[in-house]
């Protein structure tokens, strides 16, 4: 366990930039965490986005779930967006996994393939 010196001696509050982040150090108003995180994510794909068909954990109700995509977080909401027009239903962005509630693999690997991502269905 780490002296009662070193636990207090982490900056908390400063008169110049206020509140500080725990995770960067920098001003809670200008954070670079979730830019960070976003670069770590993208940095881990293939380049493969892959499109499979899920009901585990959701009471036998299907969704179609979209994983790998190259781009960025804010490009993400924007393609689920419309992702979930072209299928007519709904969905959800969840830790850079795009949702699609029902089977929609062929309609969404056809609308993502016109995109020019490489697609690959996976699973069964």
């Amino acid at each position: 366990m780490a002296s009662l010196k070193d636990q207090l001696s982490g900056l908390v509050y400063s008169t110049e930039k206020g509140q500080l982040c725990p995770g960067c150090g920098e001003a809670i108003d200008a954070c670079i965490c979730a830019e960070l995180e976003d670069q770590q994510r993208l940095q881990g794909l293939d380049g493969i986005v892959r499109i499979r068909r899920e009901t585990s954990g959701r009471k036998g109700k299907g969704v179609t779930t979209i994983s790998g995509v190259p781009v960025a977080e804010a490009e993400l909401k924007a393609l689920l967006k419309k992702l979930k027009k072209s299928c007519g239903t709904g969905g959800a962005l969840k830790d850079g996994t795009i949702e699609i509630q029902g089977d929609h693999r062929e309609k969404l690997k056809a609308a993502l393939e016109k995109e020019g991502f490489k697609v690959k269905l996976a699973g069964g």
